[in-house]
């Protein structure tokens, strides 16, 4: 396997996410076969590893992707001038300097300076005062690669969890669950499950959108109406989608042990239970894109920035996950250029 590029990006840089890049980059497995290049700022790298007290940290400041040093942790630098770093606290100023990370690793991935990227949380209130104006990471993912069939996919090493409406307002959940975004949804995970995870013929289960999945129309009829349909227009498609149901009983007996993955139908249904069965090592990966990009699991977690305290686990995870599936894909398709050509 070839050596990868792995652009991550710093962030809200008054969270946890220095205390853990720090951490997680002090692991020589993540840039012993590859080139980490991190879009943040050396000022605060800087204030983070006295603060935390972490020694043996080298990195070199780099102009742009192409003076990036092999088998290293590179960085480029993505605010200018003095930095005011204010741990746990939520500022303009950090909002800021994450959008601007973000746009500089997209533009990389556009011109393949990066093989992929690993995204460090943000704070969706204070990057879109910077002029974000997107729901999360996703969304201004899917705009940016033109891609409107796209998945948000939370995974760990025994579950894969999808949904169909992400960061939607629940009030605004029955009516944009419809047939078809179900379909979209399925294709984009039964094809994401092929490519990039080497699963043929995945087993996909689909929840409901009513407690016990409607009780037959007793309690909502969307199952009936809207989720059925989806699934059996799915399996004309040759994808194998069972259900719907019911997520209380789905979790409560381990049914998920049974699928390769799952397809809720909002946020919370499917996020909730997901992280608390493995908080820490959860990754969320868009599915559907041109290009590779996974974050770990978790958010900015303020209460615990500065402290010594957080977990690298998630985003260790997450860098290992994008370097996987960035050999799957070229696996597969070389594979399908060669059964094809």
């Amino acid at each position: 396997m070839r050596n990868l590029t792995i652009g991550i990006t710093h962030g809200d840089y008054n969270s946890i996410n220095y205390e853990i890049i720090l951490k997680a980059l002090s692991d020589p497995r993540v840039y012993e076969n590859n080139t980490i290049i991190l879009y943040g700022s050396s000022r605060v790298l800087s204030f983070y590893r006295k603060s935390l007290d972490i020694q043996k940290f080298n990195f070199t400041v780099i102009p742009n992707a192409a003076a990036a040093h092999a088998n290293s942790i590179n960085l480029i630098e993505c605010v200018q001038g003095d930095v005011k770093v204010e741990p746990g606290t939520s500022t303009i100023e950090a909002g800021k300097a994450a959008f601007n990370a973000l746009t500089l690793a997209v533009a990389d991935l556009k011109n393949r300076a990066i093989d992929c990227v690993v995204t460090a949380p943000i704070n969706k209130k204070n990057i879109n005062d910077a002029g974000f104006h997107f729901p999360g990471h996703t969304e201004y993912l899917a705009e940016e690669f033109n891609s409107p069939k796209h998945l948000m996919l939370l995974m760990n090493d025994f579950m894969k969890m999808g949904v169909v409406a992400g960061h939607i307002p629940i009030a605004n959940v029955a009516t944009y669950v419809t047939k078809e975004r179900i379909l979209e949804k399925l294709e984009v995970l039964n094809e994401c499950m092929t490519r990039d995870f080497k699963i043929t013929k995945p087993r996909i289960a689909v929840f409901g959108l009513n407690p016990h999945a409607g009780d037959n129309g007793v309690i909502g009829n969307e199952e009936q109406t809207v989720i059925i349909p989806a699934i059996k227009a799915a399996r004309d498609k040759g994808i194998m989608a069972l259900g719907p149901y019911a997520a209380d009983g789905f979790f409560g007996s381990h049914d998920y042990t049974h699928f390769d993955a799952i397809l809720g139908m909002y946020h919370d249904q499917a996020l909730a239970p997901f992280k608390a069965t493995d908080f820490d090592s959860a990754v969320n990966y868009t599915a559907g894109l041109p290009i590779v990009r996974v974050s770990p699991g978790h958010g900015t977690a303020y209460n615990l920035a500065n402290q010594n305290q957080a977990s690298e686990s998630s985003l260790l995870q997450a860098i290992f996950t994008a370097c996987d599936i960035c050999h799957a894909r070229e696996e597969y398709d070389d594979l399908m250029k060669n059964h094809l050509g």
